[in-house]
């Protein structure tokens, strides 16, 4: 009888012990925000590759999913009417073959970023219960480029991360494209292009990549007049890929050379060891990221609410983010990649800590002493790349003080 119930008694007693071990602690870390910088989905090429078999590009393939669908409006950035959109108008001022405008979000690009907006609901509404599971206009934020891409992928992003349930209308924020700071923008900043704007040209009179251009040109039977170079060859391949259309059967060979001469173009021309080249390109955006979590630190602000800005933009704006960051893999960013920060405090210090994540990865950034890194280490590391709004266009104006800088 004893021997019974002393057995029992340390069962049950080891069923507590097993219990406690495998209760899942609380992280130290409580979470306080997140910005999300998402690439857009996958789109129609921005031009075609030349004298080759040429794809179709047919509106079927542009048709958006019921599922994507929200209530939604595009604003300024004050809450006025959008403003122009040249950019888009200058894609619109062409048609691919098959009948679409060059840089469309697609079908597949939309359900992508419905996908990207699953990953985060999963994270940030099912695992951790820290947005509320609708669309709550004081809680999100949301700032696209003026490109029709952009504002549709943040469209379909918000609709799988709130599955289409939301308490209000969707606010898309956009600015002007002068004003423009969500990507390297060489039409409104007059200094950057004069630092970056000639190294494009140059990126393919580079030895290496020269000597790869006129393999690949004779290869697929490029006319050698024609102006074509890796990035525009990369663009085209892979939203062929992407769509299941058909490639040019020399392309296949030359697919890992193709990948590998669009990045160190990119890495030429953004020039990262050069300091005031990446501060032209990512500065401000750089800026208005701390700015949001210094807003959260401080306390009570004009938006006490808000836990999630999304930022719908480009793969030229994720390159010179992920450089400054020191994290750049030498990988083009595929579509609907995102760089995500999140703002933690930890529960018992009160210390702030901020953690970096790529494609759902955490990133280690250098200059911070963890993947959660303490505010102070993160501030200095971005400091190196930060620009206030108004000091970044007093720079963009200043060329007249860059005499030795002048395009050759």
């Amino acid at each position: 009888m004893w021997a019974r119930v002393g057995l029992m008694g340390s069962v049950a007693l080891g069923s507590v012990f097993w219990f406690q071990k495998n209760k899942v602690e609380p992280s130290p870390y409580e979470l306080k925000l997140i910005q999300v910088l998402f690439r857009h989905g996958a789109r129609t090429p921005l031009k075609s590759i030349p004298d080759v078999l040429e794809a179709q590009w047919v509106p079927e393939l542009l048709e958006a999913p019921t599922h994507t669908e929200i209530d939604y409006m595009i604003t300024d950035l004050q809450g006025g009417p959008r403003p122009p959109a040249p950019v888009e108008d200058s894609y619109r001022a062409k048609i691919l073959t098959g009948g679409t405008y060059p840089g469309q979000l697609t079908t597949v690009g939309m359900q992508q970023l419905y996908d990207l907006g699953v990953r985060l609901r999963k994270k940030y509404i099912q695992e951790e219960p820290f947005l509320t599971p609708s669309f709550n206009p004081k809680e999100v934020y949301i700032r696209s480029t003026n490109i029709v891409r952009t504002i549709e992928s943040a469209k379909c992003l918000v609709a799988g991360l709130f599955q289409q349930e939301q308490a209000g209308v969707v606010s898309i924020l956009t600015d002007k494209a002068e004003n423009e700071v969500l990507y390297p923008n060489y039409h409104g900043c007059k200094l950057l292009k004069l630092l970056i704007g000639h190294r494009w040209g140059e990126s393919s009179t580079l030895p290496d990549i020269a000597a790869d251009l006129q393999n690949i040109q004779s290869s697929l039977g490029v006319d050698p007049h024609q102006r074509i170079d890796f990035i525009l060859i990369r663009d085209d391949m892979v939203a062929r890929e992407t769509h299941g259309l058909p490639l040019p059967t020399a392309l296949e060979h030359w697919r890992s050379i193709v990948e590998q001469r669009a990045v160190d173009m990119m890495f030429y021309i953004y020039e990262p060891s050069k300091r005031q080249n990446l501060q032209m390109c990512v500065g401000p955006l750089f800026h208005i990221l701390l700015t949001n979590i210094e807003d959260k630190i401080q306390g009570p602000t004009s938006k006490p609410d808000r836990k999630l800005f999304l930022y719908s933009v480009h793969d030229t704006t994720l390159m010179p983010c992920l450089m400054a960051l020191g994290v750049f893999d030498m990988k083009w960013p595929p579509y609907a990649a995102d760089i995500t920060l999140e703002l933690y405090q930890h529960r018992q210090t009160n210390q702030h800590y901020v953690k970096v994540s790529y494609i759902g990865q955490d990133q280690k950034i250098p200059g911070c002493s963890d993947v959660y890194c303490p505010l102070d280490e993160f501030k200095k590391a971005m400091a190196v790349y930060s620009l206030p709004v108004e000091r970044y266009f007093a720079l963009c104006n200043s060329t007249d003080d860059h005499p030795k800088m002048t395009s050759h």
